[in-house]
């Protein structure tokens, strides 16, 4: 392959492109394409989101710390369905669990006699327009209310970084 006047062989391991001077992330197989609406949530999130322990964690999901926050995003019924397999994987619905997407465990602690519950995350990537895509996870708290808001973690602040705002819809491809 020519690349700026130099010849360079490119092979791909593990779902990264190796090239003689650069180690790029390849675009991985998608495995579930959900799409839905953001939407506001409690405004709690950046509570769990910026303690340590998570954030030490995330990093090993993300490659980067996680923005202190989520995105909330409601999912139509036609979705449901591959999101409940991200359930039954995440231990928290019955059923058979699919071998892919690879759920992430986070673990929970306890600080100062308060419980911080674990989660799994599922690593994606999201996009408002399909035409750029930004890193991300899903992620499942251990205990949570939801059963059709994905909660999207990310490196980049996504409500600036897509940009996207309340009612616009996002896809999200998870690996």
């Amino acid at each position: 392959m020519s690349w700026g006047g130099r010849w360079r062989s490119s092979r791909r391991y593990s779902g990264y492109s190796v090239d003689a001077e650069h180690y790029v992330r390849a675009s991985p197989a998608v495995v579930v394409r959900l799409s839905g609406v953001v939407s506001s949530g409690l405004g709690r999130a950046h509570v769990f989101m910026s303690q340590k322990h998570y954030q030490t964690q995330f990093k090993r999901v993300l490659g980067v710390g996680a923005w202190p926050g989520t995105l909330n995003v409601d999912l139509p019924e036609e979705c449901l369905e591959d999101y409940g397999s991200l359930r039954v994987s995440s231990g928290l619905d019955e059923g058979e669990a699919p071998a892919e997407p690879e759920p992430l465990r986070i673990d929970g602690f306890e600080r100062d006699g308060r419980s911080f519950g674990g989660a799994t995350a599922f690593v994606a990537r999201i996009s408002r327009d399909e035409g750029s895509w930004i890193d991300c996870a899903v992620l499942i708290p251990d205990l949570t209310r939801h059963t059709q808001t994905a909660e999207i973690i990310s490196g980049t602040f996504l409500r600036e970084g897509l940009p996207c705002e309340d009612g616009d819809v996002v896809q999200i491809n998870l690996n």
